[in-house]
């Protein structure tokens, strides 16, 4: 097994398709290419399930204090087409991660292989890419607050 991330140790390099926000309906997003950029990736199980979609509706509500200090991806596995809908039905003003293929996950260490699934936890990269923050098992109301102490830290 891989050794636990912490926060000081550069960010996992990823290649992923972002749906929503300004990549419309899909571009492909390198980690490289947002050095530079506080980076905000937020992991969660499933597009359109009610912890995931309260999640997703306050990052939406808090956008505007979010957007000149982050560059927010949302991160799950479903396919581009799901986040597609699910950013479309809740007027998601952010970009989704599709990670299909399960890399990203693996590779931020929040795939649940017991359960098959993905656990609701947000990385905080900084400008230099390496993690400023991991907020673990985050509760889908207590999200926004909990990123917002992190970015003021």
């Amino acid at each position: 097994m891989a050794t636990e991330l912490k926060v000081g140790d550069p960010a996992p390099d990823f290649k992923a398709t972002a749906v929503g926000g300004i990549y419309g309906g899909g571009h492909e997003v390198k980690l490289a290419e947002l050095a530079g950029s506080t980076l905000v990736l937020y992991f969660y199980p499933e597009n359109d399930t009610p912890g995931c979609t309260i999640q997703a509706c306050d990052l939406r509500d808090s956008w505007r204090e979010l957007q000149s200090k982050v560059e927010l991806f949302g991160v799950s596995v479903d396919s581009a087409e799901s986040h597609q809908e699910f950013v479309k039905k809740h007027g998601l003003p952010f970009p989704l991660l599709s990670d299909s293929d399960q890399k990203l996950v693996k590779a931020y260490q929040v795939w649940d292989r017991e359960r098959m699934v993905t656990e609701r936890t947000t990385y905080l990269i900084g400008p230099d890419q390496k993690i400023k923050a991991i907020l673990k098992n985050v509760k889908p109301t207590e999200h926004v607050t909990q990123l917002l102490k992190a970015l003021a830290s």
